[in-house]
Protein backbone atom coordinates (compact mmCIF):
# COMPACT_ATOMS: atom_id res chain seq x y z
CA UNK A 1 0.00 0.00 0.00
CA UNK A 2 1.68 3.17 -1.06
CA UNK A 3 2.12 5.87 1.74
CA UNK A 4 -0.51 9.27 1.50
CA UNK A 5 2.30 11.49 0.19
CA UNK A 6 3.03 8.77 -2.81
CA UNK A 7 -0.53 8.39 -3.17
CA UNK A 8 -1.26 12.58 -3.23
CA UNK A 9 -1.27 14.03 -6.78
CA UNK A 10 1.28 16.22 -7.25
CA UNK A 11 -1.28 19.49 -7.15
CA UNK A 12 -2.41 18.39 -3.88
CA UNK A 13 1.60 18.10 -2.69
CA UNK A 14 1.97 22.03 -4.05
CA UNK A 15 -0.96 23.51 -2.01
CA UNK A 16 -1.43 24.99 1.59
CA UNK A 17 -1.42 22.12 4.61
CA UNK A 18 -5.30 22.25 5.01
CA UNK A 19 -5.73 21.64 1.57
CA UNK A 20 -3.31 18.44 2.12
CA UNK A 21 -5.15 17.94 5.70
CA UNK A 22 -8.51 17.71 3.73
CA UNK A 23 -7.71 15.33 1.14
CA UNK A 24 -5.83 12.88 3.42
CA UNK A 25 -8.48 12.58 5.43
CA UNK A 26 -10.80 12.59 3.40
CA UNK A 27 -9.18 9.68 1.55
CA UNK A 28 -8.36 7.21 4.55
CA UNK A 29 -12.06 7.81 5.11
CA UNK A 30 -12.88 7.11 2.08
CA UNK A 31 -11.08 3.99 1.65
CA UNK A 32 -13.05 2.82 4.38
CA UNK A 33 -16.05 3.56 2.53
CA UNK A 34 -15.17 2.20 -0.75
CA UNK A 35 -13.41 -0.53 -2.55
CA UNK A 36 -12.56 1.38 -5.48
CA UNK A 37 -9.16 3.03 -5.10
CA UNK A 38 -10.34 5.91 -8.32
CA UNK A 39 -13.67 6.34 -6.14
CA UNK A 40 -11.83 6.74 -2.77
CA UNK A 41 -9.27 9.55 -5.01
CA UNK A 42 -13.21 11.40 -6.56
CA UNK A 43 -14.19 11.71 -2.96
CA UNK A 44 -11.41 13.33 -2.00
CA UNK A 45 -11.15 15.85 -4.39
CA UNK A 46 -14.67 16.45 -4.18
CA UNK A 47 -14.01 17.63 -0.21
CA UNK A 48 -11.29 19.43 -1.54
CA UNK A 49 -13.03 21.49 -3.77
CA UNK A 50 -15.34 22.67 -0.82
CA UNK A 51 -12.30 24.55 0.49
CA UNK A 52 -10.07 25.15 -2.03
CA UNK A 53 -9.81 26.48 -6.04
CA UNK A 54 -7.78 24.95 -8.58
CA UNK A 55 -5.10 27.75 -10.01
CA UNK A 56 -2.51 26.21 -11.88
CA UNK A 57 -0.38 23.79 -10.92
CA UNK A 58 -1.65 23.65 -6.96
CA UNK A 59 -4.99 24.38 -5.27
CA UNK A 60 -5.84 27.81 -3.22
CA UNK A 61 -8.06 28.14 -0.03
CA UNK A 62 -11.04 29.60 -1.30
CA UNK A 63 -11.29 32.11 2.12
CA UNK A 64 -7.93 32.79 2.59
CA UNK A 65 -5.48 34.76 -0.12
CA UNK A 66 -3.20 33.49 -2.31
CA UNK A 67 -0.45 34.17 -4.57
CA UNK A 68 -2.62 34.07 -7.66
CA UNK A 69 -5.50 36.25 -5.77
CA UNK A 70 -3.96 39.68 -4.93
CA UNK A 71 -7.97 40.81 -4.32
CA UNK A 72 -8.76 38.32 -1.78
CA UNK A 73 -6.90 40.28 1.43
CA UNK A 74 -9.07 43.50 0.39
CA UNK A 75 -12.05 41.90 0.38
CA UNK A 76 -11.87 39.59 3.07
CA UNK A 77 -11.24 42.19 5.36
CA UNK A 78 -14.22 44.42 4.13
CA UNK A 79 -16.21 41.17 5.05
CA UNK A 80 -15.02 40.61 8.13
CA UNK A 81 -15.77 44.52 9.31
CA UNK A 82 -18.22 44.59 7.64
CA UNK A 83 -21.55 44.89 10.30
CA UNK A 84 -24.32 41.62 9.86
CA UNK A 85 -28.09 43.01 9.34
CA UNK A 86 -30.16 41.33 12.13
CA UNK A 87 -33.65 42.19 13.12
CA UNK A 88 -34.88 40.90 16.07
CA UNK A 89 -32.51 38.15 16.57
CA UNK A 90 -33.11 37.39 12.40
CA UNK A 91 -29.86 37.37 10.60
CA UNK A 92 -30.78 39.81 7.11
CA UNK A 93 -27.74 38.34 6.27
CA UNK A 94 -28.87 34.97 5.13
CA UNK A 95 -29.19 34.26 1.97
CA UNK A 96 -32.68 34.88 0.53
CA UNK A 97 -33.52 31.82 -0.54
CA UNK A 98 -33.11 30.76 3.23
CA UNK A 99 -35.18 33.96 4.73
CA UNK A 100 -37.79 32.83 2.29
CA UNK A 101 -37.89 29.21 3.27
CA UNK A 102 -38.36 30.48 6.49
CA UNK A 103 -40.99 32.63 5.90
CA UNK A 104 -42.61 29.70 3.75
CA UNK A 105 -42.59 27.35 7.19
CA UNK A 106 -43.68 30.54 9.29
CA UNK A 107 -46.75 31.07 6.90
CA UNK A 108 -45.47 34.30 5.89
CA UNK A 109 -47.93 35.84 2.86
CA UNK A 110 -46.79 37.91 -0.06
CA UNK A 111 -43.17 36.32 0.72
CA UNK A 112 -42.10 36.23 -2.73
CA UNK A 113 -42.54 40.00 -3.45
CA UNK A 114 -40.30 40.49 -0.04
CA UNK A 115 -36.72 42.08 -0.28
CA UNK A 116 -34.29 39.89 1.86
CA UNK A 117 -34.93 43.02 4.12
CA UNK A 118 -38.40 42.62 4.17
CA UNK A 119 -38.28 39.05 4.92
CA UNK A 120 -35.67 39.40 8.17
CA UNK A 121 -38.51 42.42 9.61
CA UNK A 122 -41.72 39.89 8.82
CA UNK A 123 -39.69 36.78 10.54
CA UNK A 124 -38.94 39.29 13.50
CA UNK A 125 -42.46 40.22 13.55
CA UNK A 126 -43.84 36.86 13.53
CA UNK A 127 -41.86 35.61 15.92
CA UNK A 128 -42.71 38.33 18.28
CA UNK A 129 -46.28 37.14 17.76
CA UNK A 130 -45.48 33.71 18.71
CA UNK A 131 -43.39 35.13 21.38
CA UNK A 132 -46.16 37.40 22.71
CA UNK A 133 -48.99 33.90 22.11
CA UNK A 134 -47.16 31.55 24.33
CA UNK A 135 -46.24 34.36 26.92
CA UNK A 136 -50.50 34.24 27.41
Amino acid sequence: MPTKKEDMPSTIERSPKKVQDTYAKTLDSAHQTYDSEERAHRTAFSAVKHVAERKGDHWELKDEKGPSDPQAAKAGKSARNGSSKTYGGVDASKPKSELYDDAKRAGIEGRSRMSKEELAKALQKHSERETAKARS
